[in-house]
């Protein structure tokens, strides 16, 4: 397994009023976050927040390039950016316990934090199509490029952890620097990954590791 240290390229926040970071995503052009009661658009040029909808947000974001998805507790739902209306609710996986949301291959990826799970479920429904087991918590998770990555956070440790999408075997790692959590996690397809960071209010780009 590959191991590297983080390098953390830029730091966002804290921001006023938002005491806590947890699920992300990006939209192409802005970094969408949870911060418990809404999600907020981040422009990750200019370190400003643009827009906020007002929304239940404890866990994982999500987008599929026209709808955002969030982790509500029990629920994920199905949100339209442009005018903030929950469009549909889902039934999470983890049943209150889901962490990280990320979109692909047209279907939802769920973490389930002390499940060490992953879950690709139906968007349609909540079914869940099928599950990889990780040996530490999950928290946030992307694809890029057709690699699953996965955050976890035990203690003072965080990494992101490339995996096998089909037995999730550790196939990489990135190690953050210590006290430096990963509640949430998104790829933004080029040459960066945006993490969430839980309490400390803060939201970091780490670089992407370069492929030859």
């Amino acid at each position: 397994m590959k191991r590297s240290p983080a390098e953390i390229i830029r730091e966002y926040g804290p921001f006023p009023g938002i005491e806590t970071v947890h699920g992300l995503t990006f939209d192409g052009r802005n970094v969408w976050f949870a911060s418990g009661d809404k999600v907020i658009a981040l422009d990750p040029d200019s370190g400003q927040t643009m827009r906020a909808i007002e929304v239940p947000a404890d866990a994982g974001t999500a987008f599929d390039g026209q709808y955002l998805f969030q982790i509500a507790e029990k629920v994920i739902q199905k949100i339209d950016p442009k005018n903030g209306k929950v469009l549909a609710t889902i039934p999470a996986p983890g049943n209150g316990c889901d962490s990280g949301l990320a979109w692909a291959e047209g279907t939802l990826w769920v973490g389930e934090y002390q499940a060490r799970k992953i879950h690709q479920i139906d968007p349609e429904t909540g079914a869940v199509l099928r599950s990889i087991e990780s040996n530490r918590f999950v928290t946030g998770v992307t694809w890029v490029d057709g690699e699953l990555w996965h955050g976890t956070w035990e203690g003072d440790e965080s990494e992101l952890r490339r995996i096998d999408p089909q037995t999730g075997k550790v196939m990489e790692s990135i190690g953050m620097p210590a006290g430096t959590g990963v509640s949430g996690l998104e790829a933004d397809g080029r040459d960066r990954f945006y993490c969430g960071g839980g309490r400390s209010g803060k939201v970091r780009a780490v670089r992407r590791p370069h492929r030859t």
